[in-house]
C-alpha cells in the first residue's frame, strides 16, 4: 500500500485492523498493531517523504500473525539507538513513534542508511 498522504495513513490503519480481525487477534492486540502501524505510517510520510507498506498474514506452526513492513527512500536515520529513545525527535512530534511502535509489537526490526532510506518491520502474533 502506498503512503503518500494523510488519507493513506488512514487506509493503512483500516487495512491493518481488517487483517488483525481476520486472523483472530483480540481487541487489545488489534489496538496495539493498529496503533504501531499508524505511528510507522505517519513516520514514513513525515520523515521519509512517503513510501510503501506491505502487510502479510504469517504463520509459524499453529501461530498466526500479522507482519508489516514500512519502507521509504527518505534521508534515513543516522543513529537508530537514539531514534528509539523516548522524546527524541527530528521534527515536531512527541518522539514516541519508533519506541512506541517497538513496545506495541512482538517483533521489531529496523534498517536505515543515511541518504538511502529506512525499512521497519513489525509483527504481532496471536
Amino acid at each position: 500500500m502506498p503512503v503518500r498522504s494523510g488519507d493513506d495513513v488512514v487506509r493503512v490503519r483500516q487495512r491493518v485492523r481488517t487483517l488483525a480481525v481476520e486472523i483472530g487477534l483480540g481487541l487489545v492486540d488489534q489496538t496495539k498493531i493498529v496503533t504501531a502501524a499508524s505511528e510507522l505510517a505517519r513516520n514514513t510520510l513525515d520523515y521519509g517523504g512517503g513510501g510503501d507498506v506491505r502487510a502479510e498474514i504469517v504463520q509459524a506452526g499453529i501461530r498466526k500473525g500479522l507482519r508489516l513492513t514500512f519502507e521509504d527512500r527518505g534521508p534515513g536515520i543516522a543513529d537508530i539507538e537514539q531514534a528509539l529513545t523516548d522524546r527524541f525527535t527530528t521534527g515536531r512530534g512527541m518522539g514516541l513513534g519508533l519506541g512506541g511502535a517497538k513496545r506495541l509489537s512482538n517483533e521489531f526490526h529496523i534498517e536505515s542508511t543515511p541518504g538511502t532510506g529506512t525499512r521497519v518491520t513489525i509483527a504481532r502474533w496471536k
